[in-house]
Order: structure tokens, then sequence, then C-alpha cells
């Protein structure tokens, strides 16, 4: 599986053809609600054009079920319809699109099977009350997507024992852990790599000071290498 990093909590997953774009954001959208939340990062106009064959959004925050952006997939019929596996208050926005893609509300242990790959929703605990979090499972190893997410014990009920990748906020605002939270959260989940992410975008925060031994920094639009 080839997992890149878009941006924020952004991911772009690809397996054999396959596109998966998770919490796409690739607008600056947030500084019409919030001026000191400007982007920080470059957009890549490229992303805009790919054609996704599923998008997982984990909860309706701008930057995460982000209008501007989700009209360049889901704004016209595609020669095949756009799985949208998305929370509850994200699924509700992302109706006023075109019906021409298959919509799908996905609360906490919801699973859907599908393009050879199985989608599992989780509890998250955030300001969205519906927010999820992700497990994707490829037939060989599972992909834990927290979205954003404070530390919450009643969460790691939800998680297998064999995750293969974690990604995780460590921002430490806007209801997402701090680093020294994420830290104690990555070790609970104890997987073989954890990725820390939600930073970089509205903020100076430097992965770099999250203490995680195990941990992948992800660097923007560069896939991530887990071997």
């Amino acid at each position: 599986m080839k997992i890149t990093y878009i941006g924020q909590a952004g991911l772009l997953i690809e397996k054999n053809g396959v596109k998966i774009l998770v919490d796409p954001y690739l607008s600056n959208s947030v500084v019409k609600v919030n001026p000191r939340n400007y982007r920080r990062q470059p957009i890549d106009e490229d992303l805009l054009k790919i054609k996704p064959d599923a998008i997982i959004l984990t909860h309706d925050h701008i930057d995460h079920t982000d209008e501007e952006t989700l009209i360049h997939y889901l704004g016209h019929e595609t020669e095949k319809p756009v799985l949208v596996l998305a929370a509850r208050n994200a699924y509700k926005k992302v109706l006023a699109f075109k019906n021409y893609h298959n919509y799908v509300e996905f609360p906490p242990h919801t699973v859907w099977s599908q393009l050879g790959l199985t989608f599992r929703s989780v509890k998250a605990e955030h300001s969205d009350f519906e927010a999820i979090g992700v497990i994707i499972e490829d037939g060989d190893k599972k992909y834990y997507i927290t979205g954003d997410t404070l530390y919450n014990e009643d969460i790691f009920k939800d998680i297998p024992e064999d995750i293969y990748a974690l990604f995780l906020p460590v921002n430490g605002v806007g209801n997402n852990m701090n680093m020294t939270d994420a830290e104690k959260f990555a070790k609970k989940v104890n997987p073989k790599y954890v990725v820390p992410f939600h930073i970089g975008m509205f903020d100076n925060l430097s992965a770099d000071n999250f203490a995680c031994d195990n941990k992948i920094i992800p660097k923007i639009y560069e896939e991530i290498k887990f071997e």
C-alpha cells in the first residue's frame, strides 16, 4: 500500500490502482472563518485532478470536510461513482453535492468492504461529537487513522492489537491530543509505526518534538516510507 501525506490530516492511499483520499484539505477556506489559520503549506493542484475511487471523511470540520476541495471530486459525474464514507455530520454536508456518487453514513462500529479493502469506523473523542477514526485493512496490514481526537480510554476498546501504522494528531489545540498525550496514545495502541500529523498547516509546530521511538515524520506530498 502506498500512502502519501497531503497536508493537515489528509492522506492519499493507493493500492492495485485504487485511490482513496482521507480528509483532503486542498484550499485555504479555513482562513475565511479564522484569519489566523491561514494556509502555511502550498497546494498541489495536481491532486485536485485525480479521480479517487473513495473518499473518507472523519468529521465535519472545514479542514477535514472541505467543500472547496470536495467539489473537484464530487461536483460532477464520473465514469464510476465515488464511494464516500463519512461520519454523520460530514455525511449531511456532502449530500448537498450531486447525487452521482455513493454516500455512506459511517458512524462508529460500521464496516464497509469494497475495492479489495475493509474499512472499519471507530470511536473518536472530538468537538464534533459524531467524529470517527477509521481502520483500513488490505488483507495483510491494518492502518489506523484516528481523525481528530483527544486521548479517551473508551477508544481502545475498538482497536485491535495488530495495528501496523497509526496516524494521529499531535497539535494540542482544537480538541486534539498534544504531543505528550499522543505519545501515551501511541504506546497504548502499540503499532509498528506511528505517523504524527495535523501540524504545520496553521502553526509552526514540528513533529521533531514528538517523543516516539517508532515515529515516521511525514513530508507533504511525499510517500510515507514504512520499510
